[in-house]
């Protein structure tokens, strides 16, 4: 039988913050950010693995399946080639759903502002639950068996839309995470 690789050969167990975003469920673009080792010589990696994150947790198969092609789609177009065996990176991602509580106030009756005149003021307000995503990506040197590269991405999701709209979603995602990889030289 095959071993499965995980990171936990490569790197000590990490607690990490991560979640997931699958939809653009909202007006608002993604947060998007990343960091890197400014001494890893990015020009040298030209394929990589999939691996597991210790403690890392895959929202399900099919989601799994959707990051893992949406990520490879991206690091094809950065001239990166995925491999069985021996790789220059080994990849690995992260996703939690969080939900999140939002408040809406508003005011009722009054005029004239802020402790006005002609009338009583109230304020009220309103609770919703709101789903938000992280989806965090690292990728390691393989030979050196450390982190070289970080990357995420913070969104609201809406689990509810439609699987095909959600996959153009993630596509765009990915797309907007991958931007920055691999980074320009540093002068």
């Amino acid at each position: 039988m095959r071993e499965k690789r995980t990171l936990m050969a490569i790197t000590k167990p990490m607690t990490f913050l991560a979640a997931f975003l699958l939809t653009a469920a909202c007006a608002y673009g993604q947060d998007v950010h990343y960091n890197y080792d400014r001494g890893a010589n990015f020009a040298t990696y030209r394929t990589y693995q999939w691996v597991d994150i210790p403690g890392g947790k895959v929202p399900d198969s099919l989601i799994d399946r959707a990051i893992r092609q949406a990520a490879d789609e991206q690091l094809a177009q950065k001239g990166l080639t995925k491999v069985e065996e021996n790789p220059d990176l080994y990849i690995g991602y992260q996703v939690v759903i969080d939900l999140e509580k939002s408040v809406d106030l508003y005011s009722t009756g009054g005029f004239g502002g802020w402790g006005g005149w002609g009338g009583d003021r109230t304020v009220r307000g309103q609770t919703s639950t709101i789903p938000v995503g992280i989806l965090l990506m690292d990728l390691y040197d393989a030979g050196k068996k450390q982190l070289v590269w970080r990357g995420d991405a913070v969104k609201t999701i809406d689990l509810k839309e439609d699987p095909d709209k959600n996959y153009k979603n993630l596509q765009k995602v990915m797309a907007k995470l991958f931007k920055n990889y691999p980074p320009k030289p540093s002068r």
